[in-house]
């Protein structure tokens, strides 16, 4: 089987605060989105890797991706201007490559395992899609305004993460039928009536998002890299 990995690059991190986009500022020295690539790369399994980028961010992924000779590193493409379209523009490029799976990774989720990695495509033998979640575990309230309203029960309930793997043709057909933007690919494939599964994510693949979590994150790689 013929698995690509799309890592979507294209975001600019406003809510981080930082002029430089978050999948690329130092995380112990080494970029976000070097960090995930060195992972994927690292496995047999992957057969291709296609990065998805800000039109504005060409030096700053060439600086990231510096020294890496591997073939299956795909020339960057450029992303549109939501998420689901940047990651139309991916597959579309992927499609001349044919691959029989697809993995969407978030280039701001540093820390991904290859086991992760390993068991989402085992899961694809038998299901259209599948993808990393954590389960809710603590106490959810709805409030207004600050007061707290009511319980609410979270059986059932799931934190998304990524990769988020697929069958390459129901998801490129899915993205090309669909209109407007969405959380994410799941959620895309899930209207399209595509069979998702879920797989056990890991509490280290969470996604830089603030100032905090790139502290965090740097805790974890001086671990990682010692």
């Amino acid at each position: 089987m013929r698995v690509a990995v799309l890592i979507v690059a294209a975001g600019r991190g406003r809510r981080f605060g930082n002029e430089t986009p978050k999948q690329y500022l130092p995380i112990a020295g080494v970029s976000a989105l070097r960090r995930c690539l060195e992972t994927f790369l690292s496995l047999d399994l992957v057969s291709m890797v296609q990065p998805v980028i800000h039109a504005d961010d060409e030096a700053l992924f060439q600086t990231a991706v510096a020294g890496v000779g591997d073939s299956r590193l795909h020339q960057a493409v450029i992303g549109a201007d939501t998420r689901a379209k940047s990651v139309t523009c991916g597959l579309r490029a992927l499609k001349a490559h044919a691959p029989d799976y697809v993995l969407v990774h978030d280039a701001a989720r540093p820390f991904v395992s290859s086991r992760l990695v390993q068991n989402i495509v085992s899961s694809l033998e038998d299901a259209d899609a599948a993808f990393a979640a954590l389960p809710l575990v603590d106490a959810l309230w709805r409030s207004v305004d600050g007061a707290a309203i009511d319980p609410v029960a979270r059986d059932g309930l799931w934190r998304a993460q990524t990769p988020q793997g697929f069958d390459f043709e129901k998801l490129l057909s899915a993205h090309l039928s669909y209109e407007g933007d969405a959380a994410d690919d799941v959620a895309i494939a899930r209207a399209m009536g595509m069979d998702v599964r879920i797989v056990l994510g890991h509490e280290d693949n969470f996604k830089v998002t603030s100032p905090g979590d790139l502290e965090r994150a740097e805790r974890i790689a001086r671990q990682l890299d010692s």
